[in-house]
């Protein structure tokens, strides 16, 4: 079975360029040219959505926010002229997977496609790099030796783990990992990033625990 794209861009040179590429690469493609066709196509098989934001009739913000409103977890990559931080924070806060910001390059856009339609496997085992984690054992190993690391380290870890390649805000991180009545601020999700970069990671240059500037951070088991 084929991998099944949406793609909703009101511009059609765009949207015949990303549509021809992802068919040359083998996924089949569904496109919308405007909000109201989006919300028509919404109740197809998808595997994924490509969605520019300004869009007529219905926004991509609004598009993002009703499909997740009704636990639609369909991955969703954001297309956006702007590259101004409070629309980008504002559409992953939304529920939006990840964003790419216009112009942007073809091949650019369609890793991080790929990347989102990677499944993973139902074992509860992570691997990454020389790491390897087993989260019902609650331990974890880096090259042979076991690495101590605290409830809260395992915690974000798991969640990062199955949220790999997502754009995650530091509200987001710390609403899904501290909860609701937590009151901490931005700097205890940098604090907890940077233990598990000396732990698990390479400090000075991150490979998977990687900083997307002015959102927050996305982990990537195979590196960047």
């Amino acid at each position: 079975m084929s991998y099944r794209i949406l793609v909703v861009e009101d511009d059609p040179a765009i949207c015949r360029g990303v549509e021809m590429n992802l068919q040359l690469e083998g996924f089949e493609t569904l496109v919308a040219v405007d909000g109201r066709q989006a919300l028509e196509l919404l109740g197809e098989r998808l595997d994924l959505v490509i969605l520019d934001i300004m869009l007529p009739h219905v926004n991509g913000f609004e598009i993002v926010e009703r499909l997740r409103r009704r636990k639609d977890d369909v991955p969703i990559i954001l297309l956006s002229a702007k590259a101004d931080e409070e629309d980008i924070v504002r559409g992953l806060d939304l529920g939006a997977d990840d964003y790419v910001t216009k112009p942007f390059r073809l091949a650019e856009l369609l890793a991080r496609v790929k990347a989102h339609l990677r499944r993973r496997p139902s074992s509860t085992e992570a691997r990454f790099g020389d790491v390897v984690i087993d989260f019902d054992e609650r331990k974890a190993v880096r090259d042979g030796e076991l690495v101590e690391l605290t409830p809260k380290e395992l915690d974000l870890l798991e969640f990062m783990w199955e949220k790999e390649g997502r754009a995650l805000t530091r509200d987001t991180i710390l609403q899904a990992v501290w909860g609701n009545g937590y009151f901490g601020t931005d700097r205890t999700v940098d604090n907890f990033i940077n233990r598990l970069r000396r732990k698990l990671d390479t400090p000075a240059e991150p490979r998977h625990f990687v900083t997307v500037r002015g959102v927050g951070y996305r982990f990537v088991s195979e590196g960047e």
